[in-house]
């Protein structure tokens, strides 16, 4: 599938998403909504895919919506706001629900939508150079792309809305401080880092590391007895996939278990 402001491409059972309008350092507009959507919905759909790779090109990984679409769009704004996040918002959606782990790359700044669409992914590398700010109530609006729940997860609510409504900006190491990202290295190698993390994702029980996703989405809306029924019946529905009979033989027999994602 080709689209007009992404590159997309599986490779070795790794799908790379590549953001891709440099020119304008990668700002969401409603083409690149729907674009996101379709990509992920693509990933979501296709059974060859195990991992996947969220990147950017250029000097910034996003500069969140296209504030000059904004400006341009006068009186009819709220309407565009509507039709954007309901391409944006699916593609998140399906990210998170998608079986395959979703790791991003961020060179550069991820601001506004941006720094959403990064915290939507299960892992993030990010370069020295990175900077992570929410920046929307810079222009007078709310936070979108599930930032509003992603983020009370991962900092809890008052550095949640510090970030919200100061438009902090975190430095790489700041938010590996915070736990936003998993890895921080250096600028030439923020692409490759996330490439091999995919790789070694795409190598693995992708069934189980569906469940692990389920899971963990649901977890913080159950009690505890909901959640460990829930547990209860991931653990029995993995346990009928190839890879987890495979690999309890191979544990058993003292070999190294081979997943083929089945």
């Amino acid at each position: 599938m080709t689209f007009g402001t992404l590159q997309f491409e599986v490779n070795d059972s790794v799908a790379t998403i590549t953001l891709h309008r440099p020119d304008a350092a990668n700002a969401i507009d409603l083409e690149m909504g729907r674009d996101l959507m379709h990509a992920a919905i693509c990933c979501d759909e296709d059974p060859s895919v195990r991992a996947v790779v969220l990147r950017a090109t250029g000097k910034m990984f996003c500069a969140g919506g296209d504030v000059k679409s904004f400006a341009a769009a006068g009186e009819g704004l709220p309407s565009v706001l509507k039709e954007l996040t309901v391409y944006l918002h699916a593609a998140v959606s399906r990210f998170a629900r998608m079986r395959a782990p979703l790791v991003a790359a961020v060179q550069g700044t991820a601001a506004g939508a941006g720094f959403s669409i990064a915290m939507a992914a299960d892992f993030v590398v990010a370069s020295r150079a990175a900077k992570f700010v929410m920046a929307y109530t810079g222009i007078g609006l709310a936070p979108d792309g599930g930032s509003t729940w992603v983020l009370p997860r991962l900092l809890g609510t008052r550095r949640a809305a510090e970030l919200m409504m100061t438009n902090r900006v975190l430095s790489a190491e700041e938010a590996l401080d915070w736990g936003l990202v998993n890895r921080v290295v250096e600028d030439d190698r923020v692409n490759e880092e996330a490439r091999s993390l995919a790789r070694t994702l795409a190598s693995g029980p992708t069934e189980a590391f569906g469940a692990v996703k389920r899971l963990l989405i649901e977890s913080g809306q159950n009690g505890i007895e909901t959640q460990m029924e829930l547990e209860a019946r991931e653990i029995a529905r993995v346990a009928r996939t190839e890879d987890a009979r495979g690999a309890i033989r191979a544990f058993v027999e003292k070999k190294k278990p081979r997943f083929s994602g089945r």
